[in-house]
């Protein structure tokens, strides 16, 4: 079974084209680059699939079920099991890392939800920054909160928005690395945005490029 489809996808803001009847397909435990200028439509890409925008007209189907059509969103994005990291760390500024963390396992008992939190903050090497609060910590060790947080409720598909820009080369590599490394061993697909096409070409041969009308999907 596919992961993520989507079928003719179209959406415009006003009288703004933003997406227009486009179409791929991600396999499970696949990772797909969506890649193109700023303003094409890469972010406006994930917020439909996670459910926070309607299609204008087309189709989007998760797991094999239909989650969104025209005007509608069938399923609701709190039942879409997707994970979200966005350009930002966004963290809950009044809460420690641990406590960021344990945010979205609240339908999880209190000792399976430990035991998660424990296993991701262990394999992101951030242990040592459990009671730490947001500004305590660095960019880096911010971003490792993020990305452990979104895969805490182990979701079928990450959703990734640029996740390291502003980022200095070095910080980048060893973030990019550990991310895709994480995502695999959690058997989780990954629909990664970036304009950056090194960093492209390290994450996947599958591609969505949206610097036409509505992109088309490449293969290696």
């Amino acid at each position: 079974m596919d992961t993520v489809v989507v079928n003719e996808l179209t959406k415009a803001f006003d009288t703004t084209p933003v997406l227009k009847d486009m179409s791929f397909t991600l396999p499970q435990k696949s990772f797909l680059v969506v890649t193109g200028p700023s303003g094409c439509g890469k972010t406006t890409l994930l917020r439909l699939l996670a459910g926070l925008e309607t299609p204008d007209s087309g189709e989007i189907f998760l797991e094999g079920k239909r989650a969104s059509a025209p005007g509608r969103v069938q399923i609701p994005p709190h039942r879409r099991n997707l994970g979200f990291i966005f350009q930002s760390p966004a963290l809950w500024p009044h809460m420690t890392v641990e406590q960021n963390i344990l945010f979205g396992l609240k339908d999880m008992g209190k000792k399976e939800a430990t035991e998660r939190m424990t296993e991701l903050m262990d394999k992101s090497a951030i242990l040592h920054l459990s009671g730490r609060y947001p500004d305590e910590i660095s960019g880096g060790e911010a971003r490792r909160v993020a990305l452990a947080r979104s895969l805490a409720p182990r979701p079928f598909c990450l959703l990734a928005d640029e996740p390291l820009t502003n980022l200095d080369v070095a910080l980048k590599d060893r973030l990019l690395e550990f991310t895709l490394q994480t995502i695999a061993s959690g058997g989780s697909s990954l629909i990664y945005v970036t304009h950056d096409m090194e960093e492209a070409s390290r994450v996947s041969t599958r591609r969505v490029d949206l610097s036409g009308s509505g992109g088309a999907e490449n293969r290696a």
